[in-house]
């Protein structure tokens, strides 16, 4: 195993789904959340991408650390949806998802410093973004009323959450179903291999 190999995974996300996915699938790591002010306009894969990689690189690190930054978000035609900011933006935003297409973005950074002619001044930083297709069906507004009674918009882009409740509003998926849930697995392991 090379020194690389043995770096610790540091986690800059209070997410719990993120934590969740990390543990499913057997990658050791620890938590440290970064606090950061993201961006909220402009194009999608941009704006995740740019959020990830500030959060890997405000949350301090070792030398043997190399922190992961991710952001989540969900897109219809351009437009943004992240993280309802009541039960109301909740409920406006399922009704603007019902019976369409909507793509979920994540923007992942490795960050580490641990190369030659690079230090904690001069970090090496490895970006990707994942996407997925979600159709919503169709819903009624009290079904929209319904599922934002659950309470499990908050804290979630798009006001959902696919491996919960959320399940039910889905009509289908194309894509990586763990990037709905907050943390692309195959992209993650595309750009650091040795995390398998």
């Amino acid at each position: 195993m090379t020194e690389r190999d043995a770096k610790t995974l540091v986690l800059a996300s209070r997410s719990p789904q993120r934590t969740a996915i990390l543990t499913q699938v057997g990658i050791p790591f620890t938590v440290r959340p970064a606090d950061v002010d993201e961006l909220s306009a402009g194009d999608p894969i941009a704006v995740a991408a740019a959020n990830a990689r500030r959060k890997a690189l405000t949350v301090p690190r070792a030398r043997h650390e190399t922190v992961l930054g991710v952001d989540t978000l969900v897109a219809v035609d351009g437009e943004i949806f992240g993280k309802p900011v009541d039960a109301a933006d909740a409920a406006a935003t399922l009704a603007r998802l019902a019976g369409r297409t909507h793509t979920v973005v994540s923007g992942l950074s490795l960050v580490d410093d641990d190369h030659p002619g690079h230090g904690p001044d001069d970090p090496v930083d490895v970006n990707a973004v994942a996407e997925t297709l979600v159709t919503f069906r169709a819903l009624t507004g009290a079904q929209i009323a319904a599922y934002v009674a659950t309470g499990e918009w908050q804290g979630r882009a798009g006001g959902y959450a696919i491996q919960e409740r959320g399940a039910a509003l889905v009509a289908s998926i194309e894509g990586d179903y763990l990037n709905v849930v907050g943390l692309p697995v195959a992209t993650l392991l595309d750009l650091a291999p040795h995390l398998a």
